[in-house]
């Protein structure tokens, strides 16, 4: 696999990901949408550090899925509480909470 290769893959991964965070109205489908995203990042981290021959690039994944674990305990735990507050995952319906 090429660094062009790579790097396509992780455009088309940013891409999909922007696509479902402005689209989808479920908290849960936006996490994953999140969650692509920031794995669309690390492709390109751990790439560009295989290529170059540098252990930083492969260093900064490790740390990068570290926050990202946190990011969606968080996150679940959130859509949990507004599903047992609303019984949906809509988050127009936690704007609304906030009123």
């Amino acid at each position: 696999m090429t660094l062009m290769n790579c790097i396509l893959l992780a455009s088309a991964l940013m891409a999909i990901g922007v696509y479902g965070l402005t689209t989808r109205k479920q908290a849960v489908a936006m996490l994953l949408s999140v969650e692509l995203m920031a794995n669309s990042a690390n492709i390109l981290f751990a790439s560009f550090a295989h290529f170059r021959g540098g252990p930083t690039g492969q260093v900064f994944v490790l740390f990068a899925l570290a926050i990202t674990v946190a990011e969606v305990a968080i996150g679940l735990a959130l859509v949990m509480l507004l599903y047992r507050r609303h019984g949906d995952t809509a988050l127009d319906l936690a704007s609304e909470a906030r009123q």
